[in-house]
């Protein structure tokens, strides 16, 4: 994807460029735009899906060279930290 203005809540899909080949196809929701691309996260529900082990939420870094663009999600996690900071 060619650089572009990122929102929380954009949903990205990650391509095989960003060399781990195993979140190839991921969906990543968009938690804080940076320059280079986004940091985001992409929930597993614990499928041995490869070399993806994990059950839950992960956090990744992506360049804007590694995804594409999708649209939008209606809802965004929370980190635990920032709910509790939450009024």
């Amino acid at each position: 994807m060619e650089k572009r203005e990122l929102e929380i809540g954009d949903v990205l899909q990650i391509t095989a460029a960003d060399g781990r080949p195993d979140h190839t196809g991921w969906f990543l929701v968009v938690t804080e735009p940076k320059d280079f691309g986004a940091m985001g996260y992409i929930l597993s529900p614990y499928e041995d899906m490869g070399l993806v082990r994990f059950k839950g939420v992960a956090y990744l870094r992506v360049k804007f060279e590694e995804v594409e663009y999708v649209g939008k999600a209606p809802l965004v996690l929370q980190r635990e930290k920032e709910e509790e900071n939450a009024v």
